[in-house]
């Protein structure tokens, strides 16, 4: 494998080893503001007791997010050189953004967060949880404006030639509300708010099923619930939203993402299947006309496919048939999402949530749904831009740096896969200690009434 290829794998999986904290990280931020706000409103302990216990994996989350996320930005000055001065024009304020006001909010709070118990009042302490949540939230916004200009660029110009060409800003605000901007990230918070409240159903769901801290745990069971059931469905308008938006901008990688080839007939909509790029086919499940009728309310229309367009100006066979899987992937956990939320509160609605030992054994390892929602959905939007790294405008082979050797890319990936599986394993370890110690000790008088083993709630159906 040569420079650029092994140079895209090691970002690949930085990046993929990273996004596994933020959305957890704002999510779980959004479900701590819940938790304590009940605190506040109602005054009962338990919620006081729940939020403590949030707010310490939140803690390692957030630790763990941060030390990982800054080995990318260094990727960008060894690797991509090119491409660092290509968009550092564009880059450079979106991220000074992020780290003048998103990161230094969300960190200068997180101190009265994880330590301001008992040293600032309830009030005080809210509104930093509700700050380091914001900050999280406020981070995201300007990593996805940064991205999406990538996707659709706008508000700048081109200054230079050849390797000395580089974006330059004429509209900063043109940049940040580019045509893609507000769709997907909204469409990524949506993603980060389901990652932290599957993650707190799957804990919950562990004490139920293990009948320990049962007050806490159907109190907080709940309170997800009902966050995880709201945003599973804002994101399937989200999902149609961003489709049409990469329709109208990258309609190379909408065809490519549905497998549609011929741009003078209708539009199928696969459930599931495969590509074969030398017929030009696609074989599988699919719903004729769907994705004429998603787009453009017709059966029968036209939707551009992937013969419309110049071979080195659209992603290649392999990539058509990698983003075909991971887009189909992504909407069968959204799906997955909305199914298993809704039924949570059928059965909530019926009486019967925690008398189900089958249902939330599933929901304790839902966690996982989200996560791979999100690591495929990256990689449909990347791969799916293919063969650009700026879209229609630079090339993935052009921003690569030109003095970069094949040992170096192949030694740096190795080491950081040893590194962040250390880092991995160090944060598997210390969450499965935090949750099976559980949310407080028994010998301080912590856990709250009705949360010990000699109260089951739990019949096998």
């Amino acid at each position: 494998m040569n420079a650029e290829i092994l140079s895209r794998i090691q970002f690949a999986f930085t990046i993929a080893f990273h996004y596994i904290y933020p959305p957890l990280s704002i999510g779980l931020g959004v479900m701590l503001v819940l938790m304590e706000g009940m605190y506040l409103k109602t005054g009962k302990k338990v919620y006081e007791i729940m939020t403590r216990f949030w707010i310490k994996i939140f803690a390692l989350i957030f630790g763990i997010g941060v030390a990982t996320g800054i080995i990318m930005e260094f990727e960008f000055g060894t690797n991509w050189a090119v491409y660092s001065k290509y968009v550092g024009d564009v880059f450079g304020s979106a991220l000074a953004s992020e780290g003048l006001f998103a990161f230094a909010l969300e960190s200068g709070f997180l101190g009265i967060l994880i330590f301001g118990w008992n040293r600032v009042n309830a009030k005080v302490h809210f509104f930093a949880t509700i700050m380091v949540a914001f900050g999280a939230i406020f981070s995201a916004v300007w990593i996805v404006i940064a991205n999406s200009w990538q996707q659709t660029p706008a508000g700048f110009h081109i200054v230079g030639d050849g390797l000395h060409a580089r974006a330059e800003i004429t509209d900063f605000w043109a940049m940040v509300f580019n045509p893609s901007s507000m769709t997907r990230l909204i469409h990524v918070l949506i993603a980060a708010f389901l990652s932290g409240a599957f993650l707190v159903l799957s804990v919950h769901a562990y004490y139920i099923v293990k009948n320990k801290f049962i007050d806490l745990a159907t109190r907080g069971f709940k309170i997800a619930l009902v966050f995880a059931t709201i945003a599973s469905l804002l994101q399937l308008w989200s999902g149609d939203s961003s489709a049409k938006k990469v329709a109208a901008y990258q309609p190379a990688k909408l065809a490519a993402f549905e497998g549609h080839y011929d741009s003078a007939s209708k539009a199928d909509m696969y459930v599931f299947g495969i590509t074969d790029p030398k017929k030009q086919t696609s074989f599988g499940i699919k719903f004729p006309g769907g994705l004429s009728f998603l787009l453009y309310g017709n059966f029968n229309a036209p939707v551009k496919g992937i013969n419309a367009f110049k071979k080195e100006d659209r992603p290649g066979d392999h990539a058509i048939k990698f983003v075909f899987q991971t887009y189909h992937i992504m909407i069968v956990c959204g799906i997955l999402m909305i199914a298993l939320s809704l039924y949570g509160c059928f059965l909530w609605w019926r009486g019967k949530l925690f008398n189900r030992k089958w249902v939330m054994a599933i929901f304790c390892f839902s966690v996982f749904i989200p996560q791979i929602g999100n690591q495929v959905g990256w990689y449909s939007a990347e791969v799916g831009r293919q063969p650009w790294l700026v879209y229609g405008l630079l090339k993935t082979s052009e921003g690569l740096t030109r003095s970069l050797k094949e040992g170096q890319v192949l030694f740096s990936l190795i080491l950081f896969t040893l590194v962040y599986l250390m880092l991995f394993l160090l944060f598997i370890y210390m969450m499965n200690k935090h949750i099976k110690h559980g949310p407080a000790d028994e010998k301080n008088n912590m856990i709250p009434p009705g949360s010990k083993r000699n109260n089951p709630i739990i019949e096998n159906s």
